[in-house]
């Protein structure tokens, strides 16, 4: 079971759109660090444990060691390039706003899948399937924000952020549940994945352009104590 590949990651195509993602998550994270005014070096660790740094805890958590994140070349040599290459043409990614916007999210998308089947395939039951996903999904973007002392954006952003991919690792669970069944074979699985990686930036993009939030605590202006009102 461990040794079966997460479906997206067996069509070359998807493969190529990880790796992009990569470089998306880990120019967002290079670019926090420009902001601060960091030298390069800081700017490749950020960058690096902004692409990868969920999947490491994910894989740590799971016992795949060692991770990919530190083991596989391809993954590794894109986070740092990406470190690299927006230290270089950070004016021009900085107003890319929208482009990273939704990059991020199908980076989100692809994490919140990828992890979620993964820990899937080692065992694990649905609840932290889920968990991992959003491990692999969000971890990233909260050590960076930790590194750079900034509040999380996972707590900052107001919009849909976290909520999309919590959906994804749910929807993907019951896609693994049903390909452990025999009622899903490989290409739907890989054709289901696809619909809920869009369905995650979908979800992500929309409540970005039309400002949708979820509601915070009930405003309340009397308090309800044994005793009395007060």
């Amino acid at each position: 079971m461990q040794g079966t590949q997460v479906a997206l990651e067996s069509n070359t195509f998807f493969l190529i759109i990880e790796y992009i993602a990569i470089l998306c998550c880990g120019m967002v994270g290079g670019l926090s660090a420009i902001r601060k005014g960091y030298d390069l070096f800081a700017i490749l660790i950020t960058a690096w444990l902004t692409a990868l740094g969920g999947g490491i805890i994910r894989d740590v958590m799971l016992g795949a060691v060692p991770p990919v994140g530190i083991s596989d070349r391809g993954f590794v040599f894109t986070a740092l390039a990406s470190g690299v290459l927006v230290a270089v043409i950070h004016p021009e990614v900085d107003k890319l706003k929208w482009s990273m916007t939704a990059f991020d999210a199908i980076a989100v998308g692809m994490f919140a899948v990828n992890g979620t089947e993964k820990a899937m395939l080692y065992g694990t039951s649905g609840m932290t399937a889920v968990f991992m996903g959003m491990f692999t999904a969000l971890a990233g973007g909260l050590i960076r924000d930790m590194l750079i002392n900034e509040v999380p954006v996972v707590i900052r952003d107001k919009h849909w952020y976290a909520v999309p991919s919590a959906v994804g690792c749910v929807a993907t669970v019951f896609v693994c549940k049903g390909v452990q069944a025999g009622v899903i074979n490989q290409t739907a699985e890989i054709v289901i994945d696809v619909c809920v990686v869009v369905l995650v930036v979908a979800m992500r993009l929309l409540s970005v352009k039309f400002n949708l939030m979820l509601p915070g605590a009930v405003e309340r202006h009397h308090t309800y104590l044994p005793g009395g009102r007060r």
